[in-house]
């Protein structure tokens, strides 16, 4: 039964990255975004998941990884040779901040990252080299889709690889560790402080990476789009609706988020409803299955594996 749920993952990463030979265009965009979704899903996991940081400042990941390579492919570099220097700008950017934020705990923490995303929002508003509020266009030439989506469904695979990774590494371990009891880790060895430093670093640096990948596919970047602060609501709400501190619940989060946002789009009025929708999908998933579709898979898988209950009578006899 372990080896199940493997095969179904390969065949479906098989599947993703060999659509480009059996679907059209149209469907090709839908599960483009839906591999970025579940990137950025997966990454924020690695920190809020496996490690219980709350961070709701990822968008200033995804805009640092889209600028770079915006900046760099406009001074003549190849696009894809900008994945490397956005992920480690961004890595770099983590540990800058994590220092000081990570002395903070609980919602403190959450609160100082929401602070740090709209500060780099407007940083990259005001300034010149970044086109101010008017954004950046991509050079011309610079487009290559089939490429770009092979690109994102490598990473969006890469990405679930790696966080199924840490949940069985001790690194993974430490983060749990950290989750469960901070104080009891650290009483126990566990310097906190680095390990969340190395998940926020990891985590940033394939975030950006996917930011790199979305700035080339859309050719054109605006402070409003990638740093925006609905997104990094986002990148949070697809794992706990999906199942926070799982390999698994980031993915079905991103699969459900993905969908809707699909939907909602071909729907003029429903446009600007996602967050309230959103919202309330949450609400829900937190009063009844706070474990989110991976606890409920599990809750029915438990309900049907569960023997059944003989009645008096024929128990005795049995």
């Amino acid at each position: 039964m372990k080896r199940l749920p493997l095969a179904a993952a390969a065949v479906l990463a098989a599947f993703t990255l060999a659509a480009p030979l059996f679907l059209e265009r149209g469907t090709l965009n839908d599960v483009w975004s839906l591999a970025f979704a579940v990137i950025l899903a997966s990454a924020w996991n690695i920190l809020g998941g496996f490690a219980g940081q709350v961070s709701l400042g990822y968008s200033a990941f995804l805009g640092i990884g889209a600028y770079t390579t915006v900046l760099l492919s406009l001074a003549g570099v190849n696009p894809f040779w900008t994945l490397a220097p956005g992920a480690v700008v961004a890595a770099l950017f983590s540990v800058l901040i994590g220092l000081p934020a990570f002395r903070l705990r609980g919602p403190y923490f959450t609160i100082a990252t929401i602070g740090v995303g709209e500060a780099v929002r407007v940083v990259a508003s005001s300034v010149s080299f970044t086109g101010g509020s008017s954004g950046l266009r991509m050079p011309a030439g610079s487009f290559d889709f089939t490429l770009n989506y092979e690109a994102m469904a490598a990473l969006a695979v890469a990405t679930v690889a790696i966080s199924a990774a840490v949940t069985r590494s001790a690194f993974g371990h430490a983060l749990a560790a950290i989750k469960q009891d901070i104080d009891a880790a650290e009483a126990l060895g566990v310097g906190s402080t680095r390990f969340k430093l190395g998940a926020h670093a990891l985590s940033a640096a394939l975030v950006a990476l996917a930011g790199s990948l979305y700035a080339i596919n859309f050719q054109y970047i605006a402070p409003s789009s990638v740093f925006d602060f609905r997104l990094s609501l986002a990148i949070v709400l697809a794992p706990i609706v999906g199942g926070v501190g799982t390999v698994a619940g980031p993915v079905l989060g991103a699969v459900v988020f993905s969908t809707l946002q699909i939907k909602l789009l071909s729907v003029p009025a429903l446009r600007d409803s996602y967050l309230f929708i959103y919202g309330g999908l949450l609400i829900l998933v937190m009063l009844y299955e706070p474990k989110g579709l991976v606890g409920l898979a599990r809750r029915l898988l438990a309900r049907v594996r569960r023997p059944p209950v003989l009645p008096p009578e024929a128990a005795r006899a049995a």
